[in-house]
């Protein structure tokens, strides 16, 4: 039996370790470290205190052609996609196994790139990754062929076949999970990738792209091209040899890459974007402090930073007072605190920018006249300018710009409603469609509320649970595609109609 991993205690353990931390900041492409064409490189700040952790390659169009052609090359000579299944499996397995092993660095370098507890790096975001790896690494030897019904002079065969080379484009808020729930199908499927993660989150990407090559997977069957959105992240959407975009991220730089599609070769888009994931409150809830938990971790669990955080909260008027205390005695219990402190539930906001956007926002409700129940400051005691308190921002109005727009951070948007058609009506006034929540005692209101909420998610009495077998993404503006779930890898395969005839 395996012993349980153990990770350092306290907090100057962890400074410890991060000090004597040397990551790969190069490019990875055709399976070696290299640097970028123009030998530019950008720094990386960690919001964890501010300090550069890192001169990290800046990525541009001249790498992007490297990295795509060397995908390209695996992806034609077959190294990879004609492999047998129960290799392409073995490899899977392994590269999930390496991740496991190497849980304490990915960890670190996770939360020194994003500013996340590290406790959550270490128990969720490096587990979670592996586990999507070895869930489709089950897949390799499951992926079926059909064949049609035809005249008994023919033969219809129903082929599943790789797209071929798939530009992966993932954000900072779960590097190391989004990356893998791209990496997973997209590799179980044949085809070759090269991944471009956010210029805040760098480091974890190069890492796995390491532990992929130990674990044998071929030379240049997965590449990263780190750097910026406009001078990487653009030439990868806009390129002629890529067959396929995935991204996740913001709804303005979604709608982007189906321009970028458009411009250049057709190509595959699938997109996961933008949210404010609404929860619908019903007077006859019944455990209002279960629900006052659920919301309170819904949006601030990752400090808010994760695109289906249920950051509107739409309550019967009548119970409206009641839940809202109970949110925040909720919100008291979740500790803010040094990312690198294992006792912190939440830490810094990926950067400092990002910090001051979200409080403006807390600044645009206050003069729409919300009123702030809770939070709304920065937490100035602790180092690097990142850091904000958890805040309730109640008496919203629909039409108000922190009810409508996503703020991205730990701030929640109170707003009541006096009847269940409202209610549906509130919850749907939305560009997006990512996800919700309904609380009531009563299972017919429950069925019909999920049926009338237009999202991909409608959880029922609870928020945020999920599994690999559960695909994920939304409707309207949050996108369209799913991650997770059997029906990801479709995404990433074509199908083929071979027809025979024997006369």
């Amino acid at each position: 039996m395996n012993k349980p991993a153990t990770f350092p205690a306290t907090r100057a353990d962890w400074e410890t370790a991060a000090g004597v931390l040397r990551p790969e900041s190069r490019l990875f492409i055709d399976g070696r470290f290299v640097d970028a064409a123009s030998g530019e490189t950008f720094a990386k700040v960690s919001p964890v205190d501010g300090r550069v952790i890192a001169e990290v390659a800046s990525g541009a169009a001249a790498d992007v052609d490297r990295a795509v052609s060397a995908a390209r090359a695996a992806f034609e000579d077959g190294r990879w996609r004609s492999l047998e299944p129960k290799q392409k499996k073995a490899v899977l397995h392994r590269f999930a196994d390496l991740i496991r092993s190497h849980t304490q660095e990915l960890g670190l370098l996770e939360t020194l790139d994003v500013g996340k507890p590290i406790s959550d790096s270490l128990a969720v975001d490096a587990p979670f990754a592996a586990d999507c790896i070895q869930y489709y690494a089950e897949f390799a030897d499951k992926l079926v062929d059909e064949v049609a019904p035809t005249g008994p002079n023919d033969l219809a065969l129903i082929r599943r076949e790789p797209l071929g080379v798939v530009g992966a484009i993932v954000p900072w808020n779960y590097p190391l999970i989004i990356t893998a729930w791209k990496l997973g199908p997209a590799l179980v499927a044949g085809n070759s990738v090269v991944l471009k993660p956010a210029e805040q989150s760098p480091l974890s990407a190069l890492l796995l792209a390491r532990l992929a090559a130990d674990a044998g997977l071929p030379d240049g069957v997965l590449n990263v091209v780190t750097g910026f959105g406009e001078t990487a992240g653009a030439p990868l959407a806009l390129h002629g040899d890529v067959d396929m975009i995935t991204f996740t991220g913001s709804t303005e730089v979604g709608k982007l890459m189906l321009v970028a599609s458009g411009q250049s070769n057709m190509k595959r888009v699938a997109l996961e974007c933008g949210g404010k994931s609404p929860h619908v409150v019903l007077a006859d809830c019944g455990d209002l402090d279960a629900a006052a938990s659920a919301i309170a971790w819904g949006i601030f669990y990752n400090q808010g930073e994760t695109c289906h955080a249920g950051s509107r909260v739409i309550v019967d008027r009548r119970i409206k007072d009641r839940l809202v205390e109970r949110i925040a005695a909720h919100a008291a219990t979740i500790s803010l605190g040094h990312a690198l402190d294992p006792s912190s539930k939440m830490a810094a906001l990926v950067e400092a920018r990002h910090a001051d956007r979200v409080l403006s926002y807390v600044d645009i409700g206050r003069k729409e006249g919300a009123v702030v129940a809770i939070g709304g400051r920065r937490a100035d005691h602790l180092p690097g300018g990142a850091y904000v308190e958890a805040t309730v921002l109640d008496e919203v109005k629909p039409g108000m710009r922190v009810e409508r727009e996503e703020i991205f951070g730990p701030v929640l948007a109170v707003i009541p409603f006096d009847d269940e058609a409202d209610a549906v009506r509130l919850a749907n006034d939305t560009i997006y469609g990512l996800a919700a929540a309904v609380w009531t005692a009563d299972m017919g209101k429950a069925h019909r509320l999920s049926s009338a909420i237009r999202a991909g998610t409608v959880w029922v009495n609870t928020y945020d649970r999920s599994s690999l077998a559960t695909p994920f993404g939304g409707f309207k503006q949050s996108g369209f595609g799913r991650d997770r779930s059997p029906h990801a890898i479709d995404k990433y395969m074509d199908f083929k109609t071979v027809w025979t005839h024997f006369g």
